[in-house]
């Protein structure tokens, strides 16, 4: 395994535990989540490198553009939420009220 498959299955591993262990406030479950993404990122773009494939495809791109907009509406989100409740803390939200 190169050092570089290395790296983009810890960053992915790493990103996932800490968005099941460490949820206190939504900004850092948002940049585990940006963490995830980014690592997705970097595996498809080795993989047509791997493969050796001579076209490029379109699917890192798209990727990318979906990243970006998941990070504009969890910061949107982020501050609708901090507007109403005062804070960014998880467990001051009630997935359950309307």
């Amino acid at each position: 395994m190169s050092s570089l498959h290395l790296s983009f299955y810890s960053a992915f591993t790493l990103s996932s535990l800490g968005l099941a262990f460490h949820r206190t406030h939504l900004i850092s479950a948002l940049l585990c989540l940006e963490g995830m993404m980014l690592s997705m990122y970097v595996g498809l773009t080795m993989w047509p490198i791997q493969t050796q494939t001579p076209s490029s495809t379109i699917l890192p791109i798209l990727m990318l553009s979906f990243s970006a907009c998941e990070a504009g509406t969890g910061l949107a989100l982020l501050v609708a939420s901090t507007r109403t409740h005062g804070s960014d803390h998880l467990h001051n939200f009630n997935l359950l009220q309307c």
